[in-house]
């Protein structure tokens, strides 16, 4: 039994190390003060969105260079990594211009 209470303070040890280093507990980074136009923002603007990384921020400027502007925000479903919930905390924050006027 004395085995066992001598324990106790490594294994608390050990939970409070995982908890610190669990994503739960990782740095919020606040969403952006104005919203965000997925069709000329940059990757650092991008990556200001809720869960939205360096990865996932080059993957929608990639795919706007290949596919074209965006022309509704559910167009970012196509992008891995981004799934209905994400899409959901992103798109209070998230904007699509218009297409440029053509001129005459």
């Amino acid at each position: 039994m004395k085995l066992r209470l001598a324990c106790w303070p490594v294994t608390l040890f050990a939970m409070l190390v995982w908890s610190a280093a669990s994503p739960a507990f990782a740095k919020k980074v606040p969403p952006p003060p104005h919203s965000v136009d997925l069709n000329t923002a940059t990757e650092k603007q991008l990556e200001q969105l809720p869960g939205v990384g360096p990865t996932t921020a080059k993957a929608i400027v990639e795919f706007r260079a290949k596919s074209g502007r965006f022309r509704r925000i559910e167009d970012l479903l196509v992008i891995r990594g981004i799934s209905e919930s994400k899409l959901e905390k992103i798109r209070p924050y998230v904007t699509i211009s218009p297409p440029p006027k053509k001129s005459q």
